[in-house]
């Protein structure tokens, strides 16, 4: 296979999911904003996470001078939207990311991992900050229970 094809298959089936903004909340009158998007699982169908965050306005900018970054706080919310079917998801207690957003030109992002708890059949979605310098504690957690009544 050539190298520019695996890349691209590699792209389109190893990247992370896109958002599709669903909602904006004027916060100031500085134009500041809290958008909301929504991505779906590219391994879960079903399930669907709405990750709110923190978008800097102009007028915001040039009063604080950090052009290039907005905060990486964010919160999220996962829940199944249809009938849930596990495709090859990562089992390891790492998990594996499903959404990233960059924050900043280069340094941050919010990131969402998904991890398996297989004991208690239950997805768990973290939002996180991501900083290559700096280490945050900034996160959010949402769980999709996989239960089954029967």
């Amino acid at each position: 296979m050539r190298p520019i094809i695996a890349a691209a298959l590699f792209a389109t089936f190893m990247t992370p999911a896109a958002a599709e903004e669903v909602g904006s909340v004027d916060v100031d009158w500085l134009g500041n904003d809290i958008v909301i998007e929504a991505f779906g699982d590219p391994k879960v169908e079903g399930v669907t996470c709405h990750v709110a965050y923190f978008d800097r306005g102009l007028i915001d900018r040039l009063q604080k001078g950090n052009w290039f970054e907005d905060p990486s706080n964010s919160s999220i919310a996962c829940r199944q939207t249809g009938p849930i079917t596990l495709g090859d998801i990562d089992r390891s207690d790492e998990g594996e990311s499903v959404f990233s957003e960059r924050r900043s030109i280069i340094w941050k992002s919010v990131q969402v991992k998904r991890i398996f708890d297989e004991a208690n059949q239950t997805l768990i979605y973290i939002s996180h900050a991501r900083d290559v310098q700096n280490g945050s504690a900034k996160m959010a957690i949402s769980t999709v229970p996989l239960y089954v009544p029967g």
